[in-house]
């Protein structure tokens, strides 16, 4: 269940809203009028719970489902208990993803401006915002409409952010412009320096950096993620990416639309990067490099040199797929001998 102390549970829900929700049949329609109270896994659920079954890995355990009714595809119906009310779906994950939009809602307050938030004169906020405490919004700043910023969380001057947009307690943003749909989980970091030095007479001297951070639209940023603003030209995140907590942008990168950078992955500067770039967690990849649209990088891969769109990738220094499979099964064979 739920816990009804962070998640508004938004139900009851008959089985026909639920199959009209989820884009799904029932299969004994008698039992539309049946009420769901929440969703629960299979192996917790039971009376007034609806689940969901989809992996193969655990068709053992559809057997003892005990929740009032379950939604699966028609490849595995016939694994769950007579006793449980089925709904079919071409894509069960889909429908589960649906119903939680339309079960649950996170518990959040009310737009309004609290008074601990210091808010800069010049800074232009737009309608129907929540303002936390202590968020500190500094000169020039611009605000959309509907954004939902956290306590602690500081929008440093001339900072731009969109319609709908959210930023996570102790998140920092500086040097940014930011569209609409925007998440930046808390404890981010974004817009500071990029990691550039000089070395003069033996010292390292920091070379300025004037560059911007900017962040398309319907972006999620995870929480401790940091990314670096340009040295000159501007460190860009294309619309739809989802990055994920504990990733490093350095400055200048360049994301195109619907990458996913996983955990602990790390980008040096001035590398490229095109659409829908998926990222294993733990990745890292050397300066200037040029990542093909679709392009697949296994985690805890060391990437050394482009990679072709379409490309998967994988090992250190990383190599195709396929190739890294056969020198794996060679040196187990060599170890074996």
């Amino acid at each position: 269940m739920v816990d009804p102390r962070f998640y508004k549970n938004n139900g009851p829900f008959s089985l026909k809203q639920i199959a009209e929700i989820c884009n799904a049949s029932l299969v004994d329609e008698t039992k539309s009028d049946i009420m769901i109270n929440d969703i629960a896994s299979i192996f917790k659920g039971g009376e007034g719970e609806i689940s969901f079954f989809f992996d193969k890995k655990k068709k053992d355990a559809a057997t003892n489902i005990k929740t009032t009714a379950c939604v699966t595809s028609k490849d595995f119906a016939s694994l769950i208990p007579q006793n449980v009310i089925v709904l079919l779906s071409d894509n069960p994950h889909d429908s589960f993803v649906k119903l939680n939009y339309a079960m649950y809602s996170e518990i959040l307050s009310e737009a309004k401006i609290c008074e601990t938030a210091k808010i800069a004169k010049t800074a232009k906020i737009g309608q129907n915002c929540y303002i936390g405490d202590y968020v500190v919004i500094g000169e020039n700043v611009e605000i959309g409409d509907n954004c939902y910023l956290e306590p602690n969380c500081v929008i440093a001057d001339g900072c731009k952010l969109g319609n709908d947009c959210r930023i996570g307690s102790c998140a920092n943003i500086m040097h940014s412009i930011i569209g609409n749909n925007v998440y930046i989980y808390g404890g981010a970091r974004i817009g500071w320096d990029g990691f550039g030095f000089q070395t003069v007479q033996g010292q390292h001297k920091r070379i300025p950096q004037l560059g911007r951070v900017i962040i398309g639209n319907d972006v999620e940023i995870g929480a401790n993620s940091c990314i670096d603003r340009g040295a000159l030209d501007d460190t860009i995140i294309g619309d739809g990416c989802r990055i994920d907590n504990l990733v490093q942008v350095a400055h200048n990168d360049v994301l195109g639309r619907g990458c996913i950078l996983v955990a602990l992955t790390g980008i040096a500067g001035s590398c490229n990067f095109g659409d829908y770039v998926v990222v294993g967690g733990q990745a890292g990849f050397a300066d200037h490099l040029n990542i093909g649209s679709q392009a697949q990088i296994g985690a805890k891969s060391g990437v050394m040199r482009d990679v072709e769109a379409g490309t998967a990738v994988m090992g250190i220094p990383a190599i195709g797929f396929r190739d890294f499979m056969k020198q794996t099964a060679t040196i187990q064979k060599m170890c074996k001998k």
